[in-house]
């Protein structure tokens, strides 16, 4: 079992610890499904797209991580036990690929649907890398969220590079991931918004 990190307590800690709830995947998730979703279809119809793909990207794993976290079987919201991180990544699994399955059933606009399919995708190899090393989810979800903004609004907001950094920045200062680890999520979540989003949409 990992040992709880020692952060030492400061300003520096401060801010980390803000733009690392502030960054949180749940929190990134749901602000781009919904941003997408509006985006895709326009007016309160994609809004409503974006809410119900919501639900499953992030609401369903979210409320039970939080559950996890109330009966003492998690540690924390952000999963920084890796043999924790498991079973949490598995139901967000289950609950992004039904979620998928649903959306296509019913009809959801593209953009929506290969949102949803790239979240499936990066939590398959989440799971994966999970088992054996403790990747940067935070900076997976930030990085993939930064691509898929830049596909969609277009290279204006390639100026929003540099808060990837702040994002692994503060993943660091609280002794929650290594550099590597840090980078490596990076690199994956580009990635999988590259190669999935990309085409899909």
């Amino acid at each position: 079992m990992e040992a709880e990190p020692v952060v030492p307590v400061g300003v520096a800690t401060r801010v980390a610890r803000l733009v690392t709830e502030v960054t949180a995947p749940a929190v990134l998730v749901t602000g781009l499904t919904v941003v997408i979703g509006w985006h895709g279809a326009g007016g309160a119809r994609g809004l409503a797209w974006g809410l119900l793909a919501t639900v499953f990207a992030a609401g369903v794993p979210f409320a039970y991580i939080l559950g996890g976290v109330r009966r003492g079987r998690l540690t924390d919201h952000h999963l920084g036990r890796r043999e924790q991180r498991r079973v949490p990544l598995l139901l967000g699994l289950a609950s992004a690929a039904a979620g998928l399955a649903l959306l296509a059933a019913l009809g959801a606009p593209r953009p929506v649907l290969a949102l949803v399919a790239a979240g499936v995708v990066g939590l398959v190899v989440a799971v994966a890398v999970s088992h054996w090393w403790k990747m940067s989810i935070h900076s997976a979800v930030a990085a993939g969220t930064l691509v898929v903004l830049v596909l969609t609004f277009g290279p204006r907001l390639l100026p929003a590079v540099p808060l990837l950094a702040l994002v692994g920045w503060s993943r660091v200062r609280l002794r929650d991931h290594t550099v590597a680890q840090v980078v490596v999520g990076a690199l994956v979540g580009g990635l999988v918004a590259g190669l999935v989003y990309a085409p899909l949409s």
